[in-house]
């Protein structure tokens, strides 16, 4: 596949309810897109453009890095970069197994946390523990 010049190419992952957002990528109780998207793009418009309630959106992970929890929006204005592997949670799933203990998280997710401290359990990656906000 050539990409378009001004263009980028992610992979977005979906998984649980939200495989209903993922179209022709639905492969049961997950999707798999492959999507070429313009440069300059943000994960905002990359969920409007899959149709996703906003509300329905939980954890989300963009190359492995915590993003975005339930209830922050914390990652709406990222920019999306070519590459980009993006993973989607509905908002009631649980917190994936392999980052429960250390998962890295962006700038705008720590920004976010801080704003919202006390309303709710906080990730601590220095700690690799979970604490709860005072």
């Amino acid at each position: 596949m050539t990409k378009d010049k001004g263009q980028i190419t992610i992979e977005a992952w979906l998984y649980g309810p939200l495989a209903e957002y993922g179209g022709q990528g639905k492969k049961g109780s997950y999707a798999e897109l492959h999507l070429e998207l313009p440069e300059g793009t943000k994960m905002g418009d990359l969920i409007n453009q899959l149709g996703l309630p906003l509300e329905k959106k939980g954890i989300t992970f963009i190359n492995g890095e915590l993003t975005d929890m339930p209830g922050l929006a914390a990652d709406l204005e990222r920019e999306l970069q070519d590459g980009d592997r993006i993973g989607l949670f509905h908002e009631r799933s649980m917190w994936p197994f392999q980052y429960r203990f250390g998962a890295s998280t962006s700038p705008e997710m720590q920004n976010a946390m801080q704003q919202k401290k006390g309303s709710f359990m906080h990730h601590s990656s220095q700690s690799g523990k979970q604490e709860e906000s005072s």
